[in-house]
């Protein structure tokens, strides 16, 4: 347990950082995509609230079941809906704040064993819960540095 302590600790804490970085960027720039093939601000921070939601479900899944069937999404189809693209991202940011509360007290709890439990990906393969824990910290520091990257370009776009 103690080598997911700070993994634990850097998921409670993701939905403040997130914040800290999109709270005061407009409409326009939420909705701009002048990075080629990326997504915009809303679109993450939309994304963020799906797939972690989704993530949240498949560790229940895990915990509660045998090795249970995980289903894939695509998630580009999803970032095109216009929930998905809609810049007023405060509900998606709602949802990251009692999301990760309710996943890092979930993760708290789990004994030893836990860690090891599967579910099975159709596309990943086997999914441990220790693995998801890592891969969404790290999905969600990667959703940050693109949403600073979009909103720098952005910006560099804009008049003096």
């Amino acid at each position: 347990m103690q080598e997911h302590h700070t993994a634990i600790h850097q998921l409670a804490v993701f939905p403040a950082q997130l914040q800290a970085v999109v709270t005061r960027i407009n409409h326009e720039a939420l909705s701009a995509t002048p990075l080629s093939g990326e997504w915009s601000i809303a679109q993450n921070v939309h994304h963020l609230a799906d797939s972690h939601s989704t993530a949240f479900a498949r560790c229940r899944l895990i915990l509660t079941e045998h090795n249970p069937p995980l289903k894939p999404y695509d998630q580009d189809a999803w970032a095109t809906l216009a929930d998905s693209c809609n810049p007023d991202i405060g509900p998606s940011l709602l949802i990251l704040q009692g999301l990760h509360q309710r996943w890092a007290a979930f993760f708290m709890h789990l004994d030893d064993a836990d860690w090891q439990r599967t579910g099975q990906h159709a596309e990943s393969g086997p999914m441990t819960l220790a693995g998801i824990l890592h891969g969404y910290v790290a999905h969600g520091h990667a959703h940050l540095d693109q949403i600073t990257r979009t909103l720098a370009a952005y910006q560099a776009l804009q008049p003096e």
